[in-house]
């Protein structure tokens, strides 16, 4: 699993033109499943992403979690971060888990996410969405397990 981390002040996910979700401040997610990863993944990713400390604390230190900065998380789905570009132009996919499995393991990732006392907001898996995004610093971190 590989995600993109970014701090925002808000965030809004559309699909065919309806609002399906939103948050004012906190992380958008975008995470990719790659083909054979396993059901324990998300808890590990979840761990991470409720403990990163990316948010000012009163001193202006990166110090705080996104649950102890009052954010929420917009988690959304995004095989392209397994693209691969080293061989001409056109990315291929091939190392991006197959539909039914990566939404499985997506959806799991935002349950972990919740146990964190996290409010959580997804998109909608395999849509063409399109998200409107106001970055804060920026702060975007890329981890991967």
């Amino acid at each position: 699993m590989k995600a993109v981390i970014q701090r925002v002040r808000r965030t809004s996910l559309k699909v065919d033109g309806r609002l399906v979700s939103e948050i004012e401040g906190g992380l958008c997610v975008y995470l990719g499943v790659k083909a054979g990863d396993t059901d324990d993944m998300p808890a590990a990713m979840a761990k991470k992403i409720a403990a990163l400390r990316i948010f000012e604390d009163e001193n202006g230190k990166m110090n705080l979690s996104v649950a102890q900065a009052g954010g929420q998380v917009l988690l959304v789905s995004q095989f392209t971060l397994y693209g691969d570009c080293s061989h001409g132009n056109r990315p291929s996919f091939t190392l991006a888990e197959r539909p039914e499995r990566a939404e499985k393991l997506y959806l799991a990732t935002a349950e972990e996410l919740e146990k964190y006392g996290l409010t959580v907001k997804t998109g909608v898996f395999g849509a063409d969405m399109k998200i409107e995004q106001f970055n804060d610093g920026p702060v975007t971190i890329i981890y991967e397990i």
